[in-house]
């Protein structure tokens, strides 16, 4: 792989990865605000949804402390990111 592909490669890791610490700090900071509301949201019929919602139904403090973990781990994961060799891109 030459050179422009690595740094195009690696651009796009560091993209996805700073998507995936946005969604985390964000799903994170409502499961801590609106822990209800945000999970009536996701409630499904659906049993591989259902199953992801299930152990946060009706423990609120329970959510918010996973929210607290998403919050943090997506914040840590955005220190990470970098863009090719190694600087931060525009």
């Amino acid at each position: 792989m030459d050179k422009d592909t690595q740094d195009i490669v690696s651009l796009a890791a560091a993209r996805t990865g700073e998507m995936c610490a946005v969604f985390m700090i964000g799903d994170g900071l409502l499961g801590m605000v609106q822990p209800e509301r945000h999970l009536a949201l996701w409630e499904s019929d659906v049993g591989a949804v259902d199953a992801l919602t299930r152990p946060f139904q009706g423990r609120p403090g329970r959510r918010r402390a996973y929210g607290a973990v998403q919050f943090l781990a997506g914040v840590w994961l955005a220190s990470r990111m970098r863009g090719p060799r190694g600087r931060f891109s525009v």
